[in-house]
């Protein structure tokens, strides 16, 4: 015997109604993610650069260690904390280039050993700064990773006045390649996740990228 004919129009009622449900969070979540691209592809640092307590340079991706150092060096902070270098990671371990800036301003700089993900490059910088009483911090991470970066900071850094110096990586440069959609794609994601309050709970199941 066939189901009832009110249970095919429940089932039917029902599915149309999930159908509707994920077109209507699918239309939100590309309109936000347009933002998004928007964000990061018009980011760009202040000028003049203004004068703070510290630089966080996040580990992870192109030219974020030279962009560190190259404030550090024209004096836009004192001190430049280097987060998520990693176990076993010393001021030599970068490029040639950075290398002698590194080593010049090594009485300045501490690498930060313990964060493996962007909550923990927070929670890291909050430890820095509190432990120099420092109410100003320039943030030094990729373009497409500043959002979700921030937020992170501002959650674990409250109080504190927190400068963007977005860095444009070479994965940047072909805007519209389908690797780098996929790569703003996973981001634009990850940064509704934090953005949710879920960010610790991520962490804790799987971390998450820089």
């Amino acid at each position: 015997m066939g189901r009832p004919p009110r249970f095919r129009r429940r089932r039917f009622s029902l599915l149309r109604f999930i159908l509707k449900t994920l077109a209507v969070l699918g239309g939100l979540w590309l309109a936000g993610f347009a933002i998004f691209l928007t964000v990061v592809f018009t980011a760009s640092p202040p000028n003049p650069m203004p004068h703070a307590d510290g630089i966080v340079a996040l580990t992870g991706g192109d030219d974020r260690i030279g962009t560190a150092l190259a404030l550090l060096a024209a004096h836009d902070a004192p001190l430049l904390l280097i987060s998520g270098a990693g176990h076993g990671t010393y001021l030599g371990d970068f490029t040639a280039d950075d290398t002698a800036a590194a080593t010049r301003y090594a009485s300045a700089i501490t690498l930060g050993h313990m964060a493996g993900t962007t909550h923990g490059n927070a929670l890291e910088a909050a430890n820095w700064a509190q432990a120099h009483n420092m109410h100003a911090l320039i943030i030094v991470t990729a373009d497409y990773h500043m959002p979700r970066a921030m937020q992170e900071m501002q959650q674990a850094l409250p109080g504190i006045t927190l400068i963007p110096a977005p860095v444009r990586p070479p994965a940047m440069r072909k805007l519209l390649s389908l690797p780098t959609l996929r790569m703003l794609a996973g981001e634009y994601t990850k940064y509704l996740v934090v953005r949710s309050g879920l960010g610790r709970l991520a962490t804790t199941l799987t971390a998450l990228d820089q």
